[in-house]
């Protein structure tokens, strides 16, 4: 899952949805040095990821993208169900979209812990071009999918494009959404339950 997932699956506090942030951005070592309420926030985090990874819906929607996206598949499919999510979010939350959003976005930027510069200028950018609320709509998708992209370049020394790839959520768009809708209860339900463990 992507981020607007993650963070309405973290336990409602700012720290443990830095932390399930953090797990994207903060690598190795430098994750060591984190607070404990953080690190919950990672372990959160990797939770999802592992569930959502091995779940056969999700290797169900990896499989509609076609082969020449195959190795994104799976990144794809993370962005496209945060789409999905954002469209059908009165489903899974008692408070609007643009409510969390700005709910997430205030608790981040007055958040007086110690954490990575890096990770206060991304919380800034994602903020004043509400990455999370984008998702909503198709071209919000298309965004994501060039920041990805530009993220991937970057990283590999290598020119990578995504954003063509958003013609796999238009062409696939009912399958997919019929395989978030059959999958995300269940990763709700998972997360509740480790939670609570």
């Amino acid at each position: 899952m992507n981020w607007l997932a993650h963070l309405l699956l973290s336990e409602p506090n700012v720290e443990n949805r830095l932390g399930n942030l953090l797990a994207d951005i903060v690598k190795g070592t430098a994750r060591e040095e984190l607070n404990s309420h953080l690190q919950r926030g990672i372990a959160c985090h990797q939770v999802i990821d592992r569930f959502t990874d091995s779940h056969i819906v999700v290797q169900r929607s990896k499989q509609r993208i076609d082969s020449s996206y195959r190795r994104f598949a799976g990144v794809l499919v993370d962005v496209f169900y945060d789409h999905f999510l954002a469209k059908n979010w009165t489903e899974y939350s008692n408070i609007s979209l643009d409510e969390f959003t700005a709910e997430i976005y205030a608790s981040f930027r007055a958040y007086p812990g110690q954490i990575p510069l890096v990770v206060r200028e991304v919380i800034s950018r994602v903020a004043a071009e509400d990455w999370l609320g984008s998702y909503r709509n198709v071209s919000g998708v298309e965004n994501g999918l060039l920041r990805i992209s530009r993220r991937l370049s970057r990283r590999r020394n290598r020119n990578f494009i995504l954003t063509p790839a958003i013609n796999e959520l238009i062409t696939h768009y009912d399958s997919l959404e019929y395989d978030f809708q059959e999958f995300f209860p269940q990763l709700f339900s998972h997360v509740q339950n480790w939670c609570l463990a």
